[in-house]
Protein backbone atom coordinates (compact mmCIF):
# COMPACT_ATOMS: atom_id res chain seq x y z
CA UNK A 1 0.00 0.00 0.00
CA UNK A 2 0.94 3.61 -0.68
CA UNK A 3 1.90 5.76 1.84
CA UNK A 4 -0.11 8.88 2.38
CA UNK A 5 1.93 12.47 2.70
CA UNK A 6 2.80 13.26 5.70
CA UNK A 7 1.33 16.55 6.98
CA UNK A 8 2.91 19.41 9.04
CA UNK A 9 1.32 21.83 11.57
CA UNK A 10 3.83 24.42 12.79
CA UNK A 11 3.06 27.07 15.27
CA UNK A 12 3.88 30.22 15.00
CA UNK A 13 2.24 32.03 17.80
CA UNK A 14 -0.29 31.21 20.33
CA UNK A 15 1.32 28.87 22.00
CA UNK A 16 2.67 29.47 25.35
CA UNK A 17 0.99 33.05 25.77
CA UNK A 18 -2.76 34.68 25.30
CA UNK A 19 -2.40 36.29 21.46
CA UNK A 20 -0.34 35.64 18.32
CA UNK A 21 -2.36 32.67 16.93
CA UNK A 22 -1.32 31.39 13.69
CA UNK A 23 -0.46 28.13 12.49
CA UNK A 24 0.63 26.68 9.02
CA UNK A 25 -0.58 23.74 7.79
CA UNK A 26 1.47 22.37 4.95
CA UNK A 27 1.75 19.21 2.32
CA UNK A 28 3.41 18.59 -0.62
CA UNK A 29 5.25 21.93 -0.20
CA UNK A 30 2.11 23.34 -0.34
CA UNK A 31 0.35 25.82 2.79
CA UNK A 32 -2.43 27.20 4.54
CA UNK A 33 -2.50 29.58 7.23
CA UNK A 34 -4.67 29.19 9.97
CA UNK A 35 -5.10 32.58 11.73
CA UNK A 36 -2.79 35.13 11.71
CA UNK A 37 -2.92 37.16 14.84
CA UNK A 38 -1.38 39.72 17.39
CA UNK A 39 -0.87 40.11 20.61
CA UNK A 40 -1.47 43.77 23.20
CA UNK A 41 1.85 44.66 24.46
CA UNK A 42 1.73 45.24 28.34
CA UNK A 43 3.50 47.95 30.60
CA UNK A 44 6.68 45.70 30.08
CA UNK A 45 7.46 46.64 26.60
CA UNK A 46 7.55 50.35 26.45
CA UNK A 47 6.58 51.90 23.17
CA UNK A 48 5.11 48.90 21.77
CA UNK A 49 2.19 48.62 19.92
CA UNK A 50 1.50 45.11 19.39
CA UNK A 51 3.66 42.07 18.73
CA UNK A 52 3.16 39.68 15.82
CA UNK A 53 4.39 36.23 15.12
CA UNK A 54 8.10 35.95 13.60
CA UNK A 55 7.16 35.38 9.53
CA UNK A 56 10.76 35.16 8.33
CA UNK A 57 10.60 31.08 8.63
CA UNK A 58 7.27 30.85 6.41
CA UNK A 59 8.92 33.60 3.98
CA UNK A 60 12.63 32.18 3.77
CA UNK A 61 11.56 28.80 3.01
CA UNK A 62 8.72 29.09 1.19
CA UNK A 63 9.98 30.03 -2.12
CA UNK A 64 9.29 33.51 -3.88
CA UNK A 65 5.33 33.85 -2.40
CA UNK A 66 6.41 32.08 0.79
CA UNK A 67 3.89 29.16 -0.69
CA UNK A 68 1.00 30.17 1.45
CA UNK A 69 -2.02 29.96 -1.04
CA UNK A 70 -4.64 31.15 1.20
CA UNK A 71 -5.51 32.21 4.70
CA UNK A 72 -8.65 30.57 6.94
CA UNK A 73 -9.77 33.08 9.89
CA UNK A 74 -11.44 31.29 12.65
CA UNK A 75 -13.18 34.86 13.97
CA UNK A 76 -12.80 38.41 14.46
CA UNK A 77 -10.72 38.79 17.33
CA UNK A 78 -7.44 41.04 17.18
CA UNK A 79 -5.09 37.56 18.30
CA UNK A 80 -6.46 36.06 15.44
CA UNK A 81 -6.86 38.41 12.25
CA UNK A 82 -4.58 41.39 14.06
CA UNK A 83 -1.52 40.38 12.12
CA UNK A 84 -2.98 39.84 8.88
CA UNK A 85 -1.19 43.54 7.46
CA UNK A 86 1.85 42.54 8.74
CA UNK A 87 1.94 39.55 6.66
CA UNK A 88 0.75 41.01 3.56
CA UNK A 89 3.25 43.82 3.57
CA UNK A 90 5.82 41.01 3.88
CA UNK A 91 4.19 38.82 0.96
CA UNK A 92 5.15 39.31 -2.38
CA UNK A 93 2.34 37.42 -3.94
CA UNK A 94 -0.25 39.80 -5.61
CA UNK A 95 -2.97 38.62 -3.65
CA UNK A 96 -3.83 36.40 -0.87
CA UNK A 97 -7.24 34.73 -0.71
CA UNK A 98 -8.71 35.07 2.98
CA UNK A 99 -11.53 33.24 4.48
CA UNK A 100 -13.63 33.30 7.27
CA UNK A 101 -17.67 34.67 7.73
CA UNK A 102 -19.16 37.56 7.04
CA UNK A 103 -18.61 39.49 10.50
CA UNK A 104 -14.75 38.67 10.28
CA UNK A 105 -14.28 39.66 7.06
CA UNK A 106 -15.91 42.92 7.83
CA UNK A 107 -13.34 43.36 10.39
CA UNK A 108 -10.74 42.49 8.33
CA UNK A 109 -11.89 44.61 5.28
CA UNK A 110 -11.49 47.79 7.39
CA UNK A 111 -8.14 46.79 8.67
CA UNK A 112 -6.56 46.14 5.09
CA UNK A 113 -8.21 49.03 4.00
CA UNK A 114 -6.45 51.28 6.46
CA UNK A 115 -3.49 50.05 6.10
CA UNK A 116 -3.85 50.37 1.91
CA UNK A 117 -3.35 46.74 1.55
CA UNK A 118 -7.17 45.89 0.22
CA UNK A 119 -5.43 45.39 -2.99
CA UNK A 120 -3.29 42.11 -1.33
CA UNK A 121 -6.21 40.00 -0.28
CA UNK A 122 -8.93 38.44 -1.70
CA UNK A 123 -12.07 37.68 0.85
CA UNK A 124 -14.00 35.26 0.09
CA UNK A 125 -17.26 34.80 2.62
CA UNK A 126 -18.09 31.30 4.20
CA UNK A 127 -20.90 30.04 5.95
CA UNK A 128 -21.93 27.52 8.42
CA UNK A 129 -21.46 24.35 6.63
CA UNK A 130 -19.39 25.01 4.07
CA UNK A 131 -17.44 23.29 2.53
CA UNK A 132 -14.72 23.97 -0.33
CA UNK A 133 -11.47 23.99 -1.59
CA UNK A 134 -8.51 25.40 0.55
CA UNK A 135 -4.72 24.80 -0.81
CA UNK A 136 -4.35 21.51 -1.06
CA UNK A 137 -6.88 20.45 1.62
CA UNK A 138 -10.54 20.47 1.66
CA UNK A 139 -11.97 22.34 4.31
CA UNK A 140 -15.39 22.32 6.12
CA UNK A 141 -16.28 25.28 8.25
CA UNK A 142 -19.37 24.77 11.59
CA UNK A 143 -20.31 27.12 13.79
CA UNK A 144 -18.57 27.65 17.44
CA UNK A 145 -20.00 29.65 20.11
CA UNK A 146 -17.78 32.49 21.39
CA UNK A 147 -17.79 35.92 22.40
CA UNK A 148 -17.88 37.19 19.09
CA UNK A 149 -20.42 36.50 15.94
CA UNK A 150 -19.54 34.29 13.33
CA UNK A 151 -17.13 32.43 14.85
CA UNK A 152 -16.13 28.94 12.81
CA UNK A 153 -14.75 25.26 13.71
CA UNK A 154 -12.47 24.41 10.62
CA UNK A 155 -11.90 20.49 9.85
CA UNK A 156 -10.00 20.18 6.97
CA UNK A 157 -9.29 17.20 5.03
CA UNK A 158 -5.86 16.32 4.68
CA UNK A 159 -3.77 13.06 2.94
CA UNK A 160 -3.41 12.36 6.52
CA UNK A 161 -7.45 12.60 8.24
CA UNK A 162 -9.41 14.90 9.52
CA UNK A 163 -7.62 17.65 11.62
CA UNK A 164 -10.24 19.43 13.33
CA UNK A 165 -9.37 22.73 15.09
CA UNK A 166 -11.63 24.17 17.47
CA UNK A 167 -11.11 27.61 17.14
CA UNK A 168 -12.20 29.62 20.46
CA UNK A 169 -14.43 27.84 21.71
CA UNK A 170 -17.20 27.49 24.91
CA UNK A 171 -20.69 25.46 25.48
CA UNK A 172 -23.86 27.41 25.56
CA UNK A 173 -27.25 26.30 25.04
CA UNK A 174 -28.58 29.43 24.96
CA UNK A 175 -26.71 31.82 22.99
CA UNK A 176 -28.09 34.96 22.25
CA UNK A 177 -28.05 34.18 18.20
CA UNK A 178 -28.92 31.06 18.98
CA UNK A 179 -25.65 29.46 17.07
CA UNK A 180 -24.88 26.42 19.15
CA UNK A 181 -21.36 24.98 18.39
CA UNK A 182 -21.72 22.32 16.24
CA UNK A 183 -21.49 19.06 18.42
CA UNK A 184 -23.14 16.96 16.54
CA UNK A 185 -21.26 17.71 13.47
CA UNK A 186 -18.33 16.74 14.98
CA UNK A 187 -19.59 13.93 16.78
CA UNK A 188 -20.93 12.61 12.76
CA UNK A 189 -16.98 13.25 11.46
CA UNK A 190 -15.64 11.43 14.46
CA UNK A 191 -17.92 8.34 13.04
CA UNK A 192 -16.83 8.83 9.75
CA UNK A 193 -14.09 8.96 8.63
CA UNK A 194 -12.47 10.04 11.78
CA UNK A 195 -10.76 12.61 13.46
CA UNK A 196 -6.77 11.92 13.43
CA UNK A 197 -5.85 15.02 15.09
CA UNK A 198 -7.45 17.70 17.05
CA UNK A 199 -6.46 21.21 17.80
CA UNK A 200 -8.31 23.12 20.87
CA UNK A 201 -8.74 26.05 22.96
CA UNK A 202 -6.88 25.58 26.29
CA UNK A 203 -7.57 29.15 27.63
CA UNK A 204 -10.25 27.63 30.81
CA UNK A 205 -8.25 24.32 30.61
CA UNK A 206 -7.40 24.69 34.30
CA UNK A 207 -10.95 26.16 34.87
CA UNK A 208 -13.59 23.57 36.71
CA UNK A 209 -16.78 23.53 35.94
CA UNK A 210 -18.51 25.38 32.65
CA UNK A 211 -18.92 28.75 31.97
CA UNK A 212 -22.28 30.35 32.16
CA UNK A 213 -24.14 31.49 29.55
CA UNK A 214 -24.31 34.71 27.94
CA UNK A 215 -27.91 35.30 28.32
CA UNK A 216 -27.11 34.86 31.86
CA UNK A 217 -25.26 38.00 31.55
CA UNK A 218 -28.12 39.68 30.05
CA UNK A 219 -30.19 39.26 32.88
CA UNK A 220 -27.73 40.35 34.82
CA UNK A 221 -27.51 43.53 32.87
CA UNK A 222 -30.94 44.36 32.59
CA UNK A 223 -31.30 44.15 36.46
CA UNK A 224 -28.39 46.68 37.32
CA UNK A 225 -29.51 48.74 34.75
CA UNK A 226 -33.02 49.09 35.98
CA UNK A 227 -31.87 49.72 39.22
CA UNK A 228 -29.56 53.26 38.30
CA UNK A 229 -32.93 55.19 38.69
CA UNK A 230 -32.13 59.08 38.17
CA UNK A 231 -28.79 58.13 37.09
CA UNK A 232 -26.66 58.17 33.98
CA UNK A 233 -25.25 54.36 32.88
CA UNK A 234 -21.97 54.00 31.32
CA UNK A 235 -21.40 50.42 29.69
CA UNK A 236 -17.37 49.59 29.02
CA UNK A 237 -17.73 46.40 26.80
CA UNK A 238 -14.92 44.46 23.87
CA UNK A 239 -15.97 46.53 20.75
CA UNK A 240 -16.71 43.27 19.10
CA UNK A 241 -18.92 41.44 21.38
CA UNK A 242 -21.66 42.54 19.58
CA UNK A 243 -24.26 39.58 21.43
CA UNK A 244 -23.00 41.69 24.87
CA UNK A 245 -24.13 44.80 23.27
CA UNK A 246 -27.51 43.73 22.22
CA UNK A 247 -28.29 42.61 25.62
CA UNK A 248 -26.83 46.10 27.37
CA UNK A 249 -28.99 47.76 24.52
CA UNK A 250 -32.40 45.92 25.16
CA UNK A 251 -32.02 46.20 28.93
CA UNK A 252 -31.50 50.22 27.57
CA UNK A 253 -34.67 49.91 25.67
CA UNK A 254 -36.45 48.38 28.41
CA UNK A 255 -36.13 51.18 31.28
CA UNK A 256 -36.47 53.62 28.79
CA UNK A 257 -33.34 54.75 27.69
CA UNK A 258 -31.48 55.90 24.72
CA UNK A 259 -28.42 54.36 23.89
CA UNK A 260 -25.29 55.94 22.26
CA UNK A 261 -22.01 54.17 21.30
CA UNK A 262 -18.45 55.75 22.25
CA UNK A 263 -15.12 54.62 20.74
CA UNK A 264 -14.30 54.66 17.32
CA UNK A 265 -14.19 50.71 17.03
CA UNK A 266 -17.79 50.34 18.92
CA UNK A 267 -18.93 52.84 16.36
CA UNK A 268 -17.66 50.75 13.75
CA UNK A 269 -18.53 47.47 14.70
CA UNK A 270 -22.10 48.63 15.59
CA UNK A 271 -22.60 50.28 12.08
CA UNK A 272 -21.23 46.61 10.84
CA UNK A 273 -23.62 44.24 12.64
CA UNK A 274 -26.20 46.19 12.15
CA UNK A 275 -25.39 46.04 8.49
CA UNK A 276 -24.95 42.51 8.32
CA UNK A 277 -28.44 41.60 10.31
CA UNK A 278 -26.34 40.45 13.77
CA UNK A 279 -27.74 43.48 16.08
CA UNK A 280 -31.22 44.27 16.05
CA UNK A 281 -31.79 47.83 17.21
CA UNK A 282 -34.92 49.78 16.45
CA UNK A 283 -33.89 53.40 15.28
CA UNK A 284 -35.58 55.14 17.95
CA UNK A 285 -33.46 53.80 20.64
CA UNK A 286 -30.26 54.93 18.93
CA UNK A 287 -28.61 58.33 18.58
CA UNK A 288 -25.25 60.06 17.94
CA UNK A 289 -23.27 60.81 21.20
CA UNK A 290 -23.58 64.36 20.36
CA UNK A 291 -27.24 64.44 20.17
CA UNK A 292 -27.75 63.28 23.91
CA UNK A 293 -26.69 66.70 25.53
CA UNK A 294 -30.32 67.52 25.10
CA UNK A 295 -31.72 64.73 27.32
CA UNK A 296 -32.08 63.67 30.77
CA UNK A 297 -29.51 61.70 32.27
CA UNK A 298 -31.41 58.82 33.24
CA UNK A 299 -32.52 58.41 29.97
CA UNK A 300 -29.36 57.91 28.76
CA UNK A 301 -27.03 54.69 28.40
CA UNK A 302 -23.92 54.80 26.43
CA UNK A 303 -21.91 52.12 25.61
CA UNK A 304 -18.01 52.37 24.61
CA UNK A 305 -14.74 51.11 24.48
CA UNK A 306 -11.93 50.95 27.06
CA UNK A 307 -12.71 48.67 29.56
CA UNK A 308 -8.62 47.07 28.81
CA UNK A 309 -7.78 50.38 29.84
CA UNK A 310 -6.17 51.21 26.74
CA UNK A 311 -4.28 54.84 26.58
CA UNK A 312 -6.81 57.23 24.85
CA UNK A 313 -9.69 54.89 24.58
CA UNK A 314 -13.42 56.34 25.83
CA UNK A 315 -13.45 55.08 29.44
CA UNK A 316 -9.71 55.99 29.76
CA UNK A 317 -10.19 59.42 28.90
CA UNK A 318 -13.77 59.96 31.19
CA UNK A 319 -11.36 58.84 34.18
CA UNK A 320 -9.10 61.61 33.49
CA UNK A 321 -11.58 64.20 32.58
CA UNK A 322 -10.17 64.36 29.44
CA UNK A 323 -13.16 63.08 27.10
CA UNK A 324 -14.91 65.39 24.40
CA UNK A 325 -18.61 64.58 25.30
CA UNK A 326 -18.92 62.96 28.72
CA UNK A 327 -17.83 64.54 32.25
CA UNK A 328 -18.56 62.06 34.81
CA UNK A 329 -19.65 63.10 38.27
CA UNK A 330 -21.30 61.33 40.94
CA UNK A 331 -24.72 60.61 39.35
CA UNK A 332 -23.07 58.34 36.73
CA UNK A 333 -22.76 54.94 37.20
CA UNK A 334 -20.01 52.55 34.94
CA UNK A 335 -20.31 49.03 34.22
CA UNK A 336 -17.12 46.69 33.20
CA UNK A 337 -19.12 44.24 31.24
CA UNK A 338 -15.81 42.50 30.52
CA UNK A 339 -12.58 40.80 32.29
CA UNK A 340 -9.52 41.83 32.73
CA UNK A 341 -7.28 40.08 30.10
CA UNK A 342 -4.28 39.05 31.95
CA UNK A 343 -1.85 41.22 31.65
CA UNK A 344 -4.23 44.29 32.24
CA UNK A 345 -5.14 43.87 35.59
CA UNK A 346 -2.94 46.19 37.18
CA UNK A 347 -4.02 48.83 34.20
CA UNK A 348 -8.07 48.21 34.73
CA UNK A 349 -7.53 48.64 38.34
CA UNK A 350 -6.20 52.21 37.89
CA UNK A 351 -8.58 52.85 35.46
CA UNK A 352 -11.55 52.04 38.03
CA UNK A 353 -9.75 54.20 40.40
CA UNK A 354 -10.20 56.85 38.29
CA UNK A 355 -13.71 56.55 37.58
CA UNK A 356 -14.32 56.61 41.37
CA UNK A 357 -12.54 59.65 42.42
CA UNK A 358 -14.80 61.50 39.40
CA UNK A 359 -17.51 60.28 41.36
CA UNK A 360 -18.78 57.32 39.61
CA UNK A 361 -20.22 54.54 40.68
CA UNK A 362 -18.26 51.57 39.51
CA UNK A 363 -19.54 48.18 39.02
CA UNK A 364 -17.38 45.15 37.67
CA UNK A 365 -17.22 41.52 38.26
CA UNK A 366 -15.38 41.45 41.42
CA UNK A 367 -19.05 42.93 42.23
CA UNK A 368 -21.60 42.04 40.23
CA UNK A 369 -21.57 39.05 37.81
CA UNK A 370 -21.79 40.93 34.82
CA UNK A 371 -19.76 39.19 31.90
CA UNK A 372 -18.79 35.64 31.21
CA UNK A 373 -15.85 33.80 29.46
CA UNK A 374 -15.73 33.06 25.92
CA UNK A 375 -13.67 29.93 26.69
CA UNK A 376 -15.02 26.57 27.64
CA UNK A 377 -14.02 25.21 31.25
CA UNK A 378 -13.22 22.14 32.16
CA UNK A 379 -16.50 19.89 31.63
CA UNK A 380 -17.17 21.69 28.23
CA UNK A 381 -13.83 20.39 27.21
CA UNK A 382 -14.53 16.92 28.37
CA UNK A 383 -17.28 17.31 26.39
CA UNK A 384 -15.37 17.85 22.99
CA UNK A 385 -13.30 15.44 23.60
CA UNK A 386 -15.85 12.81 24.17
CA UNK A 387 -17.64 13.87 21.01
CA UNK A 388 -14.27 13.93 19.12
CA UNK A 389 -12.31 10.80 19.92
CA UNK A 390 -9.62 12.22 18.54
CA UNK A 391 -6.69 9.74 17.61
CA UNK A 392 -3.98 12.57 18.70
CA UNK A 393 -4.53 15.24 20.28
CA UNK A 394 -2.41 19.21 20.36
CA UNK A 395 -3.81 21.75 22.77
CA UNK A 396 -3.42 25.10 21.60
CA UNK A 397 -4.57 28.65 22.65
CA UNK A 398 -3.82 29.58 25.89
CA UNK A 399 -0.33 30.25 28.91
CA UNK A 400 1.86 26.96 28.96
CA UNK A 401 -0.08 26.42 32.62
CA UNK A 402 -3.23 26.34 30.40
CA UNK A 403 -1.64 23.85 27.43
CA UNK A 404 0.11 21.52 30.44
CA UNK A 405 -3.87 21.40 32.20
CA UNK A 406 -5.42 20.43 29.03
CA UNK A 407 -3.01 18.02 28.25
CA UNK A 408 -3.67 16.63 31.33
CA UNK A 409 -7.44 16.28 30.89
CA UNK A 410 -7.15 14.70 27.46
CA UNK A 411 -5.01 11.91 29.26
CA UNK A 412 -7.94 11.46 32.03
CA UNK A 413 -10.06 11.15 28.98
CA UNK A 414 -8.59 8.15 28.04
CA UNK A 415 -6.02 9.14 26.00
CA UNK A 416 -2.26 7.99 26.25
CA UNK A 417 0.57 9.82 27.14
CA UNK A 418 1.96 8.91 23.99
CA UNK A 419 -1.38 10.65 22.25
CA UNK A 420 -0.90 13.60 23.47
CA UNK A 421 1.71 16.07 22.34
CA UNK A 422 2.91 19.48 24.25
CA UNK A 423 4.24 22.50 21.70
CA UNK A 424 5.38 25.56 22.32
CA UNK A 425 5.65 28.75 19.23
CA UNK A 426 7.47 27.71 16.69
CA UNK A 427 7.37 24.10 16.85
CA UNK A 428 7.05 21.97 13.75
CA UNK A 429 5.06 18.80 14.09
CA UNK A 430 4.73 15.98 11.68
CA UNK A 431 1.23 13.73 11.32
CA UNK A 432 2.08 10.50 8.91
CA UNK A 433 1.26 7.05 8.51
CA UNK A 434 3.44 6.29 11.53
CA UNK A 435 1.83 9.34 13.97
CA UNK A 436 2.17 12.47 15.15
CA UNK A 437 5.72 13.58 15.75
CA UNK A 438 7.71 16.36 16.64
CA UNK A 439 9.86 17.36 13.73
CA UNK A 440 11.89 20.83 14.85
CA UNK A 441 12.05 24.51 15.74
CA UNK A 442 11.74 27.27 13.89
CA UNK A 443 11.78 30.31 15.85
CA UNK A 444 8.39 31.39 17.15
CA UNK A 445 9.96 34.76 18.34
CA UNK A 446 7.93 37.54 19.41
CA UNK A 447 8.29 40.60 16.83
CA UNK A 448 7.68 43.84 18.24
CA UNK A 449 5.59 46.37 16.02
CA UNK A 450 6.21 50.07 16.95
CA UNK A 451 3.14 51.93 14.82
CA UNK A 452 4.99 53.18 11.60
CA UNK A 453 8.21 52.93 12.33
CA UNK A 454 8.54 49.19 12.08
CA UNK A 455 9.71 46.15 13.70
CA UNK A 456 12.10 46.53 17.28
CA UNK A 457 14.82 44.76 18.08
CA UNK A 458 15.73 44.00 21.95
CA UNK A 459 18.12 46.58 22.35
CA UNK A 460 16.11 49.46 21.52
CA UNK A 461 13.27 47.73 24.04
CA UNK A 462 16.01 47.19 26.61
CA UNK A 463 17.70 51.01 25.92
CA UNK A 464 13.24 52.10 26.51
CA UNK A 465 13.10 50.09 30.01
CA UNK A 466 16.75 51.87 31.36
CA UNK A 467 15.07 54.97 30.00
CA UNK A 468 11.49 54.46 32.32
CA UNK A 469 13.82 53.20 35.32
CA UNK A 470 17.05 55.10 35.68
CA UNK A 471 16.78 58.11 33.42
CA UNK A 472 19.22 59.52 30.44
CA UNK A 473 22.75 61.38 31.35
CA UNK A 474 24.25 62.88 28.18
CA UNK A 475 27.87 63.82 28.34
CA UNK A 476 29.41 66.56 25.92
CA UNK A 477 33.11 67.40 25.73
CA UNK A 478 34.94 69.33 23.12
CA UNK A 479 38.66 68.47 22.09
CA UNK A 480 41.45 69.18 19.65
CA UNK A 481 42.62 65.82 18.90
CA UNK A 482 45.50 67.52 16.58
CA UNK A 483 46.96 69.08 19.98
CA UNK A 484 45.88 66.26 22.40
CA UNK A 485 43.86 68.91 24.46
CA UNK A 486 40.87 69.13 26.16
CA UNK A 487 39.12 72.46 25.03
CA UNK A 488 35.89 72.46 27.39
CA UNK A 489 33.85 70.41 28.92
CA UNK A 490 32.36 67.80 29.75
CA UNK A 491 28.80 69.32 29.69
CA UNK A 492 26.46 67.01 31.63
CA UNK A 493 22.37 67.18 30.95
CA UNK A 494 19.64 64.64 32.70
CA UNK A 495 16.23 63.81 32.14
CA UNK A 496 14.62 61.27 34.89
CA UNK A 497 17.94 60.41 36.73
CA UNK A 498 18.24 62.67 40.32
CA UNK A 499 15.88 64.89 41.69
CA UNK A 500 17.40 68.06 42.96
CA UNK A 501 19.42 68.60 45.13
CA UNK A 502 21.38 65.80 45.03
CA UNK A 503 21.82 66.13 41.37
CA UNK A 504 24.80 68.71 41.66
CA UNK A 505 26.65 66.88 43.57
CA UNK A 506 26.18 63.66 41.36
CA UNK A 507 27.12 65.65 38.32
CA UNK A 508 30.32 67.38 39.83
CA UNK A 509 31.28 64.04 40.86
CA UNK A 510 30.66 62.77 36.86
CA UNK A 511 32.16 65.64 35.26
CA UNK A 512 35.49 65.03 37.31
CA UNK A 513 35.61 62.00 36.51
CA UNK A 514 35.13 62.06 32.93
CA UNK A 515 37.62 64.99 32.63
CA UNK A 516 40.45 62.71 34.47
CA UNK A 517 40.02 60.20 32.20
CA UNK A 518 40.14 62.51 28.72
CA UNK A 519 42.60 64.33 29.60
CA UNK A 520 44.48 61.37 30.71
CA UNK A 521 43.52 59.38 27.51
CA UNK A 522 44.34 62.50 25.34
CA UNK A 523 48.04 62.81 27.29
CA UNK A 524 48.57 59.44 26.02
CA UNK A 525 47.82 60.11 22.41
CA UNK A 526 43.94 58.95 22.00
CA UNK A 527 43.09 60.58 18.98
CA UNK A 528 39.74 58.53 18.14
CA UNK A 529 36.57 60.00 18.70
CA UNK A 530 34.81 57.14 19.09
CA UNK A 531 37.21 55.68 21.73
CA UNK A 532 37.00 58.68 23.33
CA UNK A 533 33.02 58.97 23.62
CA UNK A 534 33.27 55.35 24.85
CA UNK A 535 35.80 56.18 27.48
CA UNK A 536 33.36 59.13 28.45
CA UNK A 537 30.29 56.45 28.47
CA UNK A 538 31.93 54.08 30.66
CA UNK A 539 33.50 56.27 33.11
CA UNK A 540 29.87 58.20 33.23
CA UNK A 541 27.84 54.89 33.59
CA UNK A 542 30.95 53.33 36.68
CA UNK A 543 30.43 56.75 38.52
CA UNK A 544 26.74 56.85 38.60
CA UNK A 545 26.26 53.05 39.67
CA UNK A 546 29.08 53.86 42.53
CA UNK A 547 27.06 57.14 43.48
CA UNK A 548 23.46 56.14 42.59
CA UNK A 549 23.16 52.60 42.02
CA UNK A 550 21.21 53.72 39.00
CA UNK A 551 22.19 52.93 35.43
CA UNK A 552 20.82 55.18 33.58
CA UNK A 553 20.85 55.84 29.13
CA UNK A 554 24.20 57.47 28.85
CA UNK A 555 24.92 59.35 25.98
CA UNK A 556 28.56 60.97 24.93
CA UNK A 557 29.30 63.27 22.09
CA UNK A 558 32.61 64.47 21.24
CA UNK A 559 33.22 67.73 19.36
CA UNK A 560 35.89 70.03 18.02
CA UNK A 561 38.88 69.36 15.81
Amino acid sequence: MALAAPVAVTFLGGLGEIGRNCAVLETAGRRVLLDCGRMFAGDELPGVESVIPDFRWLLESGGPSGAVEACVATHAHEDHIGALPHLLERLPTLTLPVYGSAFTLGLIHHKLSEAGLLDRAELREVGDGDRFAVGPFECEVMPVTHSVPGGLITAFTTPQGVILHSSDFKLDLTPVDGRRTALSRIGALAHNPGIRLLLADSTNADAPGSSRSETDVGAVLREAIAQQAGRRVIVGAFASHIHRIQQVIEAASATGRTVATLGRSMQRNVALARELGLLQIPSHCLCDISDLQDLPAEQVLIVCTGSQGEPFAALTQMAEGTNKWIDINDTDTVIFSSHPIPGNEAAVAALRNGLARQGARVLHTGNLDVHTTGHGQRQELKVLHSVASPEWFVPVHGEYSHLVAHANLARDMGMTTDRVLLCCDGDLIELSDDGLRHVDSVGGAHVYVDGTVGDLGSQVLTERRKLGADGFVAVFAVVDTDQGILISGPQIRTHGWVEEPALQSHLAAIGDAVQKELNSALAAGETDRKALEDLMTSTARRTSRERTRRKPVIAAVIGGT
